[in-house]
């Protein structure tokens, strides 16, 4: 068992030594960036994913239920567009259109920021 800045767990929760190793110089799990979707969300643990209501963005190239009005997700194929993972790889970072396009979480550029300056970390 380990115990650190708040967070308890076991350490067989660790994929590989690598993770551990990062966790115990950083405090802090890797983040698995394959699962990063273009808004900087983790669908791993989404409740329409696990009930099969949704595939996912990254499985779907943004063609999802949720945006099924409007064709494909806005922020997926900006992304796209830009040729990034997510908004916060983006050359234009942060633009205009995030917080707009990403309304429902207030603290976007902040979050991005942070997905952002992690990447650059597990490079």
């Amino acid at each position: 068992m380990y115990h650190r800045q708040g967070i308890s767990g076991d350490y067989d929760d660790f994929d590989d030594v690598g993770d551990l190793i990062h966790f115990i110089k950083n405090g802090k799990r890797k983040t698995n960036f394959s699962t990063i979707t273009a808004c900087g969300e983790c669908c791993t643990n989404c409740k329409k994913k696990i009930d099969g209501l949704c595939k996912g963005c990254i499985e779907e190239d943004g063609y999802v239920q949720e945006w099924a009005k409007a064709g494909r997700c806005k922020i997926h194929a900006c992304a796209r567009n830009h040729n990034v993972q997510f908004c916060g790889l983006c050359s234009e970072f942060p633009c205009n259109n995030i917080s707009e396009l990403v309304y429902w979480n207030p603290n976007i550029i902040e979050h991005m920021s942070a997905l952002r300056d992690d990447y650059g970390e597990n490079l």
